[in-house]
């Protein structure tokens, strides 16, 4: 006889879910022996359940499917919430499957019950509890279904004993519904928005994650429109190699160019974009914004013209009303400016830069203990890194560094926590990268901060065969709030941190490793890491004093700076 726990495996197993992540337990057991003996899926333990979220996360991020992972009773499912919060905020369709107390017991406040119908309630689309085998397979339906279709988190808990549960003989399979059709706006919101964009003289394109699947539309429209093309963090996989119109990103970690660009146009156009910070969007423009989801559109900024639909099939209609005569002294003069602020970029990396008289003048107050500028790790990484490659970023200086000097090219892809902004993800994200494909290449950029907020689960890249490289830029900080208190003047506090010798840890957990001191030695400590079958962890010891400022620096942030630095001299004289 089949079980409710047989019949919920092998119906993802056979939807095409490949790997679930989490923790066992007592509730869990009848589940997890389901996936023993089920040859389509793959168990791999964790040692957090945070980190089987947030795997999970990556895995339907990257797939577009389906992921999957688990916690038992209680404080087991308490663990899964941060990354499956991150899967909420990422659209990320993700089932986790919760164990429960025995369904006698619930509601009598039994030994690590949690309910979890309430607790889940805010991060998912669906959140129910079996309480008998004849809701099978339909609760599992329900649940796949608002996932997939909604793109979100969905939670189903299922009491142990329930899950033990034996089926009618008869019971079907569950089955699942397909995606649905993307579609066009509406021909009179293309048709208005088209009037617009033909009758601006400068225009500027906002372009996210939405439109990453548009790539020859949206190149096309920056063409007919003559527009600079300002890319989101995630739109720079498949936006951003070979795009004579982008300008880089805007926000903190953006450049001055596409600030320019969205200050000076006539019309911006939000092309797939929920970008989240207020204070960056220009204002006293005319703003379109094309969306699939109506909620998204006008909560950031005032918009004026609204496309309710998806890009690809709306922009495939709004091309052919735009002409192609258009003046190219915008896009000609953000080009220019980016171009330079590159190029001034580039220059940092150099490892020659702290060498000779001006070099070593300049380094006494940027770099005083001559240790690695992360600018460089990343420039590195870029030129050796396979043009398939799949990044992952810890939050933080670690994305300021991706985002400013690691390119999208070819088909590498880009993960990180940039809707959430959790710590920590970089590592566990790259765990569940890697379980997709063991022969592509995997690199985690993390901050020291947040590897060893889940170090533990460096060991599961060990124990599956897992080949991550583990990039950590350990400059011993809290590095970003560093930046947010001395930009505000304050006196760099609390981020200071104590770590052990990372390397070593990481070499006594079983991985290959290797401490890089000398800038010297960076592109080669880079090749031996990329070039090495098994995990790895890099551990680089980077400048701590480095910043990064914002591309819009006002004199209040520089007196910020200068009054936090004379605070900290005064302090240690």
């Amino acid at each position: 006889m089949k079980t409710v726990s047989k019949l919920i495996v092998e119906s993802l197993a056979e939807y095409g879910v490949t790997h679930a992540w989490g923790v066992v337990g007592d509730a869990l057991n009848p589940i997890t022996d389901a996936i023993r003996q089920e040859p389509g899926m793959e168990w791999v333990g964790v040692r957090h359940e945070e980190v089987a979220a947030f795997a999970a996360g990556a895995q339907a991020q990257l797939t577009g499917k389906l992921g999957l992972c688990m916690g038992t009773v209680g404080p087991g499912s308490i663990h899964l919430l941060n990354g499956l919060y991150d899967a909420k905020k990422s659209h990320a369709p993700v089932l986790a499957i919760c164990g429960q107390v025995p369904s006698s017991e619930i509601g009598s406040s039994f030994f690590q019950e949690v309910n979890n119908d309430v607790l889940f309630s805010d991060v998912a689309v669906f959140a129910h509890t079996v309480t008998s085998a004849d809701q099978m397979p339909q609760l599992l339906e329900q649940a796949v279904n608002a996932a997939v279709s909604r793109k979100g988190v969905a939670v189903l808990t299922v009491p142990g004993d329930v899950g033990g549960m034996e089926l009618e003989k008869n019971v079907r399979r569950a089955q699942f519904v397909p995606e649905a059709a993307q579609s066009a706006a509406p021909r009179a919101q293309i048709e208005a928005a088209a009037k617009v964009l033909q009758d601006a003289a400068k225009v500027t394109l906002l372009v996210g994650v939405g439109a990453r699947e548009a790539r020859p539309e949206v190149l096309e429209l920056a063409e007919r429109l003559q527009a600079p093309m300002v890319l989101t963090l995630k739109a720079k996989e498949g936006l951003e190699e070979q795009n004579p119109y982008q300008v880089g990103q805007t926000g903190l970690i953006g450049n001055p160019a596409a600030a320019k660009a969205l200050d000076e146009a006539e019309v911006l156009f939000l092309v797939g974009t929920d970008f989240p910070y207020r204070d960056w969007y220009p204002t006293g423009k005319t703003v379109i914004q094309l969306d699939m989801r109506a909620e998204h559109i006008g909560r950031r900024t005032q918009v004026a013209h609204s496309l309710v639909g998806h890009v690809q099939p709306t922009l495939a209609e709004l091309l052919p009303l735009l002409n192609t005569s258009r003046e190219g002294k915008h896009l000609s003069a953000m080009r220019k400016d980016y171009e330079h602020w590159m190029q001034r970029q580039m220059k940092i990396t150099d490892p020659q830069r702290d060498r000779g008289l001006i070099g070593k003048v300049r380094s006494l107050v940027e770099n005083p203990d001559e240790l690695i500028r992360p600018e460089a790790v990343a420039a590195a990484l870029d030129a050796q890194a396979d043009q398939d490659a799949i990044f992952t970023s810890d939050t933080g200086m670690s994305t300021v560094w991706l985002s400013r000097f690691i390119t999208m090219s070819g088909t590498r892809r880009l993960l990180g926590s940039y809707n959430l902004g959790s710590m920590a993800n970089a590592m566990p994200q790259a765990l569940g990268a890697q379980a997709l494909d063991r022969t592509r290449q995997v690199i985690a950029n993390c901050g020291d901060g947040g590897l060893m907020m889940l170090l533990g689960d460096l060991r599961t890249a060990v124990t599956y065969n897992l080949p991550v490289k583990f990039v950590v830029y350990n400059n011993g900080r809290l590095g970003m709030v560093k930046l947010e208190q001395e930009q505000g003047g304050l006196q760099e506090f609390g981020t200071e941190l104590d770590n052990p010798n990372i390397s070593a840890v990481a070499q006594a957990m079983g991985l290959k490793v290797q401490r890089v001191t000398d800038p010297q030695q960076l592109d080669a400590a880079v090749a031996a890491a990329l070039a090495s079958e098994g995990p790895y962890l890099l551990d680089i010891q980077t400048n701590p004093q480095e910043i990064s400022l914002p591309p819009k620096a006002t004199v209040s942030d520089a007196w910020g700076f200068a009054i936090a630095k004379s605070k900290e001299a005064l302090e240690s004289a």
